[in-house]
């Protein structure tokens, strides 16, 4: 893998900025514009299809997987080696490559669409791999055997269109949809619906040619008819061609944004005309430009921003972006670079943000609980004023009578023996009306030690629920879904009803490891299932338990009788870097036997007490934590 470092191209501009122009004033502006979301073109696909068609054609579906609702994993084995091609119609990030490090997790029960793949798919050869046109399509024809053991032909139908993507699997024959990853219909499209038993209907057409079909006199045609700037009359003309792609040709050109947009509203048509190139060099330079790609010669290219994290991909090298360029012998290698952190945050905070919703709500509905309990106490400050005037009212009933709306009695109670008001009900009698006080009385001095519990329990319920939150900000797909499956136990969630209680399959709990400088093993619980399994049951009573001071955050264990300092720092540092108190700086985290650890009867999930603890101050250092993080 070669890098090569490109300097900015204009120092004094926006950063990333792609492009630019001069306003009537004369200054220079220029848009900034994220790269890399549109590089999955039909160029990147084109140089991918024949990388696979190299690596697949031929071979074996030994395994179809869906680990989530838009991914699918196909296991094929072909000349003796294995690989797994990852299939996605994710509306964020759709894409499609060889993979070695998807993190996708199998779900206890494949959904429908994959149990019809297998049915299809699994066993058949791949007789043939082929993209449509230049456009972001693929076909996957694949020969199988049917329950009577004829051989039949399947198309699996790969359409990578931003959040119109999807998988359909189709009989070549008839040409019907047997099922799709995501079902269209006619309210979602006006075009074709994607259902069962539909016909297969492509894509829209685009009415652009491809890039490989045009030749010199129709290129110089369509451009002397064409005001654009070449990026972007490259994008709006010919298929397959990104915006990334058609600024890098422009660039290559000398057809930035800057030559075609330094003119101001007055500039005359005449000028402008002297000022451009040549259609016949311009010719020149695009097909010098995919002459390469014609014989399927690429070269994928990864840039990384200073930061370390990929900005954007292609199957060529990208002269105009700035950062660090990667160069890759594989267009597989390339993508799943780019893609693997982005579409996993993706994924995670997707399946994340409902749950937070939720939390948030119930944190809220807690915390208005809080201050309901707390009016309610300071109401009940006046109680002893009603028994006052319950006393008041018996002492005088000889000078009251039925319908007053008010008494005026002397206030033994007070020092000065001032004479009071007290308000009556005329619809009951003296009598009544101190019984009624005595009520108000004894009603609210018996609410007090309930309102003092139910206070108690909602700062208990709101501790419980942020350190959930928490949690959740350092969950992965597993984690995420054994947090789910907590929630739902404790009815703050509805059961999803996704699956059979009966045939759901008893998962292992397993706290993530991680292994000291000193080599000595330390486990981190990433959600309450683990902290309680790692604390209650994985613990010796001679192991040591970290937990950040009076913040929510993981339970951590060191698994050694005696624990070296660095140990005890590196320990500290990963309850740090896995607690609320994540991006702060010198947390407190406690420390002790975990004999000294325990459970309180009907506690909630991963809450504990103990005693015997001693503190540290660390920074949390999420790098540390990843080095020390045990390999597979």
């Amino acid at each position: 893998m070669l890098e090569i470092h490109f300097p900015p191209l204009f120092d004094e501009l926006p950063e990333r900025a792609l492009y630019f122009g001069v306003t009537r004033e004369g200054r220079l502006f220029g848009i900034t514009q994220e790269v890399g979301c549109m590089a999955l073109d039909g160029i990147v696909l084109r140089a991918l299809t024949h990388e696979l068609q190299q690596k697949l054609v031929g071979g074996r579906v030994d395994k179809i997987y869906q680990p989530l609702s838009r991914d699918l994993l196909l296991l094929i084995r072909n000349q003796g080696q294995n690989y797994r091609l990852l299939i996605s119609a994710n509306p964020t990030y759709p894409r499609i490559y060889l993979t070695e490090r998807y993190k996708g997790q199998n779900p206890a029960e494949p959904p429908m669409f994959c149990m019809l793949l297998r049915k299809h798919l699994e066993g058949g050869r791949i007789t043939s791999l082929e993209q449509v046109g230049n456009e972001r399509i693929l076909h996957f024809s694949i020969e199988n055997r049917d329950e009577l053991g004829d051989l039949t032909d399947k198309l699996l139908i790969v359409e990578i269109m931003g959040r119109h993507s999807n998988i359909i699997l189709i009989d070549p024959a008839t040409r019907r949809i047997l099922d799709g990853v995501v079902h269209v219909n006619f309210g979602t499209s006006r075009h074709r619906e994607v259902l069962p038993g539909r016909t297969y209907v492509e894509p829209p057409e685009q009415g652009k040619l491809s890039p490989f079909e045009e030749g010199k006199f129709g290129y110089i045609d369509k451009r002397q008819n064409s005001d654009l700037p070449l990026d972007k009359f490259l994008v709006q003309t010919y298929s397959g061609i990104s915006p990334l792609l058609g600024k890098e040709l422009a660039h290559r050109r000398n057809w930035t944004a800057i030559g075609e947009g330094a003119f101001s509203a007055q500039t005359s048509g005449e000028e402008r005309a002297t000022s451009l190139q040549a259609p016949e060099e311009e010719w020149e330079h695009f097909a010098e430009f995919f002459e390469p790609l014609r014989r399927h010669q690429y070269r994928p290219t990864l840039v990384l921003e200073q930061d370390g994290k990929p900005t954007a991909f292609s199957a060529v090298p990208l002269t105009h972006v700035q950062g660090t360029v990667q160069q890759w012998d594989s267009m597989s290698a390339c993508m799943e670079t780019f893609y693997e952190e982005k579409s996993w945050r993706d994924t995670l905070r997707q399946k994340a943000g409902d749950i937070e919703r939720i939390l948030h709500s119930e944190v809220d509905k807690n915390r208005n609980k809080l201050v309901k309990f707390a009016e309610a106490i300071r109401d009940a400050s006046n109680a002893e004023t009603h028994r006052i005037w319950g006393e008041l009212l018996t002492a005088s009933l000889h000078q009251l009578q039925k319908g007053q709306t008010a008494a005026r009695v002397i206030n033994f109670y007070d020092e000065a023996m001032a004479e009071i008001e007290i308000p009556l009900d005329p619809q009951l009698s003296p009598q009544e009306n101190a019984q009624a006080y005595f009520k108000k009385y004894n009603k609210v001095k018996k609410s007090v030690p309930i309102l003092q519990e139910q206070i108690q329990q909602a700062k208990e319920q709101i501790d419980y629920l942020e350190g959930v939150l928490q949690l959740i900000r350092t969950a992965n797909l597993s984690d995420l879904q054994e947090i789910r499956e907590e929630l739902e136990q404790e009815q703050i969630l509805k059961p999803s009803g996704k699956s059979n209680p009966l045939r759901k399959k008893k998962q292992e709990v397993r706290p993530e490891r991680y292994v000291s400088s000193d080599g000595i093993d330390i486990y981190v619980g990433k959600n309450n299932k683990q902290n309680d399994y790692l604390t209650m049951k994985l613990a010796h009573s001679a192991d040591t338990w970290l937990h950040t001071k009076d913040i929510p955050g993981s339970h951590v264990i060191i698994r050694a009788k005696e624990v070296p300092d660095t140990t005890l720092r590196e320990a500290a540092v990963l309850a740090a870097t896995y607690s609320k108190a994540g991006e702060s700086s010198q947390v407190p985290v406690d420390y002790t036997l975990v004999k000294h650890v325990w459970k309180p009867n009907g506690a909630k999930p991963g809450m504990v007490l103990y005693e015997g603890q001693k503190t540290l101050y660390v920074n949390p250092d999420p790098a540390l934590a990843e080095r020390l993080r045990a390999k597979p």
